[in-house]
């Protein structure tokens, strides 16, 4: 296991981005090289006012994503663009701090080097966290809410240009019934409000106007986003298993007098980071993913 001046000195090294044959080496196989014997079963997404959850790992290895060949540099504050590897609970980890949005550069497919990297280093759960809008005054900033299934309202996806029949992915049970089954009771047990809805995928970065949001209502949303449905596209397209998890920081457009802004979404975000740290770890520590 490699300590923090060692991992240090590795960032360093693979500033070059060679393996010893000259080769260009790719992040999967930096981070398995790094890792040693070490092999993360579970991905973890954490999306604004999330980072401190990643401090709970055991003897964490950590990498910018400046030096993962590929990974997207976030450019929203309260993502901090960096991966926390080791092992939390009965599981082996692998902790993304900060995700990059469609909106920062128009892209759909900015996280399929994230998301591809996980499969490659063995993953095969994906555990995703965001901050999100509610449409019901049930789900007040500062609950969570499991998503159980999504629109996507935005009509990108991150397979566009791909080849191949595998990318028609059967969206069906897109997030895994057992997991929402164990997050649900440990939230019961705990006495953690927790309720489930569909999740709108909006592609940002201006917040949603009230008419939109009668509409999201009228097809069925219960909370509005504008992250998570194209990392759901792309894990389910390499075989895992998904959850997510929101944390709400605001009510939707038109359904109170506050004005939205990005700093009342990070101000809000901490309220329910706390209930979503405590699910996490909880499954984390109770079921081997």
């Amino acid at each position: 296991m490699l300590g923090p001046s060692l991992a240090s000195f590795a960032q360093v090294v693979y500033k070059a981005r060679l393996a010893c044959d000259g080769t260009p080496m790719t992040a999967a196989t930096h981070i398995k090289r790094l890792c040693g014997d070490l092999q993360p079963r579970v991905g973890i997404i954490l999306g604004t006012g999330m980072a401190d959850f990643a401090e709970q790992v055991e003897a964490p290895i950590s990498l910018p994503y400046t030096a993962l060949d590929d990974f997207p540099l976030p450019a929203v504050s309260g993502h901090a663009g960096q991966l926390v590897l080791g092992r939390l609970g009965q599981n082996t980890v692998a902790i993304c701090q900060g995700r990059s949005h469609y909106y920062e550069r128009g892209d759909a497919t900015a996280m399929k080097p994230v998301i591809n990297t996980l499969q490659a280093i063995g993953c095969e759960t994906l555990l995703i966290t965001n901050a999100a809008g509610s449409l019901h005054h049930s789900a007040p900033p500062g609950s969570v809410v499991m998503t159980s299934d999504h629109l996507n309202f935005t009509g990108m996806s991150p397979l566009f240009g791909d080849s191949g029949n595998q990318r028609f992915v059967d969206m069906v049970g897109a997030y895994d019934t057992d997991l929402r089954q164990q997050l649900q009771a440990m939230a019961d047990a705990r006495e953690i409000p927790l309720s489930e809805g569909v999740y709108m995928w909006f592609s940002g970065p201006q917040f949603e106007t009230p008419a939109e949001i009668r509409m999201a209502g009228i097809l069925g949303a219960d909370t509005v986003g504008m992250s998570t449905v194209p990392e759901v596209i792309l894990a389910r397209a390499l075989g895992m298993r998904v959850a997510a998890l929101s944390v709400i920081t605001n009510m939707a457009a038109g359904l109170s007098e506050t004005t939205l802004s990005h700093e009342q979404t990070l101000a809000n975000a901490h309220q329910g980071a706390a209930h979503v740290s405590t699910l996490l770890t909880t499954l984390l520590q109770d079921v081997t993913l």
